[in-house]
């Protein structure tokens, strides 16, 4: 048995960075417009839906989108002081130091003593590999595979790429959509780990409430239980 670990919001602390940067430009924002009338955050998700396609998921082509937002928000009267702010809201989760969730370090430790490990992240490529490269857990894994979508036909290839079938692997992760849904849709197994905060893009999902192949754990520390319950299961 293969076991995967998604690494934000898994491993380590990444939405909350985001949702502070979020907020940071409703206040930005706060000076032009009324923020009820101009429905910013609805603004800015539908901005950032669209952009996946070009920009990916990550700090840049968040940056991106809050200034298109804004500029279209404000007709383009986003003055330069405040677009230097912007940019550095992105700039600022890029230089964030990993910093890890409570028990993971003890529950990847656990597990790998037991099964080979994958890390399989989406994002942009070199703040991943920044990341990856500051987290101690790194020597833990076989393989790091940095995606630009986590859907049904990356994890195929994946799992082809490691020699083993969806029925062999078993993903580890805070995504519904991105992390779990996936790979039990192929035949695998998953552990969900909610995090604290859920970005609203990678909360649409159509996964069913209590699907065999699936456990969901409060912490970090229900991690290899979870693990070992549904692998005698099978």
């Amino acid at each position: 048995m293969l076991i995967g670990f998604d690494a934000d919001d898994t491993l380590w602390h990444s939405e909350i960075y985001f949702q502070a940067a979020h907020a940071e430009f409703e206040r930005i924002l706060g000076a032009y417009v009324d923020l009820h009338d101009a429905r910013v955050h609805d603004a800015l998700l539908s901005t950032e839906r669209r952009n996946i396609r070009l920009f990916g998921y990550g700090a840049k082509g968040m940056t991106l989108s809050l200034l298109e937002t804004a500029l279209a928000i404000t007709g383009h009267a986003l003055s330069g002081l405040d677009v230097q702010r912007l940019l550095d809201l992105g700039k600022a989760i890029l230089a964030h130091p990993v910093e890890l969730l409570p028990g993971i370090e003890q529950a990847v430790t656990e597990v790998a003593a037991d099964y080979p490990l994958v890390l399989i992240t989406k994002g942009d490529l070199f703040h991943q590999e920044a990341k990856i490269r500051q987290c101690a857990l790194r020597e833990h894994f076989s393989r790091i595979e940095i995606v630009s979508e986590k859907d049904p036909e990356t994890y195929q290839r994946l799992l082809a790429e490691f020699g083993v079938g969806a029925e062999q692997f078993l993903m580890v992760g805070n995504s519904l959509k991105s992390d779990i849904e996936p790979v039990a849709r192929l035949g695998g197994y998953g552990v969900h780990v909610p995090y604290v905060v859920t970005w609203a893009l990678e909360a649409e999902h159509a996964l069913e409430a209590g699907h065999p192949r699936v456990a969901t754990v409060k912490s970090a520390h229900g991690i290899p239980g979870a693990i070992a319950r549904l692998l005698e299961s099978t």
